[in-house]
Formats: C-alpha cells, sequence, structure tokens
C-alpha cells in the first residue's frame, strides 16, 4: 500500500520548494515510514537545490528529520510503531568502514545519501503521478509530511525530548560535534579556532566548551554570530571582515599557533589561512564543501613539523550511539541547541531558505 503524502519538491535546478502531492512507496523490508514532526534545513539541501551536485530533479531533499515512527518493514528489529526517532545519514552496514564503527565513511556513502536518489537496488521511494521522483536523500527525504526511511538513518530517542529542539543533530550538529570529540579530542591548555559561526561552527564552539581546551576562538564577519559564539563558550571572538585572521590569531595564541582547527565555511582561502595558523603537531578538520572539483595549494615544508589536514564527513560519527547522547546532552541544558534553532511551519519553507541564505537564521527548523 503507498502512502500519499505533501512534500516539498524541487523541480529544477535553481528552481523553488514548491508543495506537492506524492506518493511514498510501501516500506521495504529495512524500511519504516515515519511521521515527520520537524526536519532542519542545511547548506546540503540549498546546494543540491541550487543544482550544484548530481542529485536527480524533480526531486525531495531533506535530511535532519525527527519524527515518529508509524509503520516499519518486516526485518526492522531496532525500532517500533510509535518511539521517537532522528533521521541521520543512512550507509550499507557490511563494508570495512562501516563494520569499523565509521559509517560515514561507507564505501558506498556518496550513493546512498547524496547523489543517487535512489535505494541502493536503484528502486525508487518517491514517485508523483507514477513518475518516480529523486528522493532517498540521506535515506530519508524528510522535507515531507511522511518520509520512507532507511533502518541505518533511524536513530531511536527519548520521547520526552521536543523532536523540534533536536531535528539539526542528525547532521549539523553532530558534524560540529564529531569534528571536535571524534578528531581533534582537545586537550588540557589546548586551543581550538572554529572558521565560521554557523550552525556546524557553533555546535563545534559548543562541543570545545565541554573540553579541557581552555582557549576557544570562533571567527565570523558577522557581529551578531560572533556574539552568540561568546554565550556558548567562545573565549575569544575575531572579527574576519575587520581583522587579519593570520596576525590576530598569532597574537591570540602566543606566536604558537592553533592546536586544533574546525573550517566550516567552504572557502578554499579561508582554508589556506587556517592551515597557515596551526601550531605545530595541530589539526586542521576540513567540513566545508566547496564546489565539487575545488583545490587549495599548501605550504609543502609547513606541514613537515607534524601538521595535519583531515577531512570530514558528519562529525565521523557512528549514529546509533553519539546521537541518544546528544539528545541526553540537550535535554540536560548542556548542549543549548536552541540558541541556534528558529522554527518555521513547514508551508514557509522559501522563507525559511531566505532567511537562511541571508544570514538571518542560523539553523532553521521546519514544523509540521
Amino acid at each position: 500500500m503507498s502512502t500519499t503524502t505533501r512534500a516539498a519538491v524541487v523541480e529544477s535546478g535553481g528552481a523553488p520548494f514548491t508543495l506537492a502531492d506524492v506518493e511514498l512507496a510501501e516500506p521495504g523490508p529495512h524500511e519504516a515510514l515515519v511521521r515527520v514532526v520537524a526536519t532542519g534545513l542545511c547548506h546540503t539541501d540549498l546546494g543540491v537545490a541550487s543544482g550544484g551536485l548530481p542529485f536527480p530533479l524533480p526531486g525531495v531533499l531533506g535530511h535532519e528529520g525527527a519524527g515518529v515512527v508509524e509503520e516499519v518493514g518486516s526485518a526492522v528489529t531496532g525500532v517500533a510503531p510509535g518511539d521517537h526517532v532522528v533521521l541521520s545519514f543512512t550507509s550499507c552496514g557490511d563494508c570495512r568502514n562501516c563494520r569499523g564503527g565509521h559509517p560515514a565513511y561507507c564505501a558506498t556513502w556518496l550513493p546512498l545519501n547524496l547523489i543517487g536518489g535512489r535505494r541502493a537496488d536503484g528502486s525508487s521511494t518517491i514517485s508523483r503521478d507514477g513518475e518516480p521522483l529523486g528522493g532517498h536523500f540521506f535515506g530519508q527525504s524528510s522535507f515531507a509530511e511522511r518520509a520512507l526511511v532507511d533502518e541505518r538513518s533511524l536513530v531511536k530517542v527519548d520521547p520526552d525530548v521536543p523532536l523540534e529542539s533536536i531535528a539539526p543533530l542528525g547532521c549539523g550538529v553532530q558534524t560540529g560535534v564529531g569534528a571536535v570529540w571524534n578528531v581533534l579530542k582537545p586537550r588540557l591548555g589546548d586551543t581550538v579556532v572554529v572558521l565560521g559561526a554557523g550552525a556546524v561552527g557553533l555546535s563545534a564552539v559548543m562541543a570545545a566548551a565541554l573540553t579541557p581546551a581552555t582557549r576557544i576562538i570562533a571567527v565570523d564577519k558577522i557581529a551578531e554570530r560572533l556574539m552568540l559564539a561568546k554565550e556558548l563558550g567562545a573565549t575569544h571572538t575575531v572579527n574576519a571582515g575587520q581583522a587579519d585572521l593570520g596576525e590576530t590569531l598569532a597574537v591570540l595564541t602566543d606566536g604558537h599557533g592553533a592546536d586544533g582547527i574546525v573550517e566550516t565555511t567552504g572557502s578554499v582561502a579561508v582554508l589556506r589561512q587556517g592551515a597557515d595558523a596551526l601550531a605545530a603537531r595541530g589539526t586542521l578538520v576540513v567540513v566545508g564543501a566547496p564546489p565539487f572539483g575545488s583545490e587549495v595549494a599548501l605550504d609543502v615544508n609547513g606541514l613537515i613539523p607534524g601538521r595535519r589536514i583531515e577531512g570530514l564527513t558528519l562529525g565521523d560519527s557512528e549514529t546509533q550511539s553519539f546521537i541518544p547522547a546528544l539528545v541526553q546532552l540537550v535535554k540536560e541544558g548542556r548542549l543549548p541547541l536552541h540558541r541556534l534553532i528558529t522554527t518555521y511551519p513547514f508551508t514557509d519553507i522559501d522563507q525559511a531558505v531566505r532567511d537562511m541564505s541571508a544570514g538571518k537564521a542560523i539553523k532553521p527548523v521546519l514544523t509540521f
């Protein structure tokens, strides 16, 4: 039995989101039907909607969903109807990285999540008037009242925590937090620099504040975001529009450089400045993604003193253990995610996109 639901469809690259009735396929053995309660809007959604990635359009995006399970496939064991779930990325579960606890580096990650638009077997999850649409986005396509979700995208969470307050955990927050906790792992006395104070960057600031790092420096060009970064745990802020980043970081780190840097802007110029600001044995985590094919020049001898540059997908998180822990921290007020969130009714998705693009909203969350 297929399910008809209302979804935000992108007809072609650069087109706005338009609401339309679509049909969801019947849940396969390892899928669940989820009633979406809230879903975050992320720059990745906007990048795909703009036509910047080879995802099949027309299609349904959305990859920070949260909702309630309504129906499960015959082989699903981890969740049952009525469970509250946060939706995250999917993975095959069987390759070397999945088995090793690194599902964000799944051998089939790109087609399964970002550019395939279909299930692993090539079948379609969403159609309109009998024509398949691009779907299965991060195993969920949650810009819809109902979503057909891969079992490996489902994370069961505490039902006492409001879903609109934790929807962004599936991508943006997990990415920023994971950059700090899973890669940098700051030690006592470390300096952590976060380049870009958007949702991912501010998540990294909040995560760094929960470590023994003693200096947490947030960098952005928007004064309001730097003020918020201070309130969320940054010890210093740098307005990159008003100060020379390299010189300022040298002063703030007493000439030693930064032990850990999280690059969230996707600007290759900023990435290069970050690489040059590292301390010996320091690590730069690359999170922000410029257009496919972008390259950056590096000073090779500058890397010789043990400086590392590490790329990162989705915080390198094992979602089943990572996301429930984040939910607990949100519940206890130790990860004040609400400071980043602006909620919009689902029907106002285009307004949310405009506010996010204009820098007015850090993390829009659409509610149903």
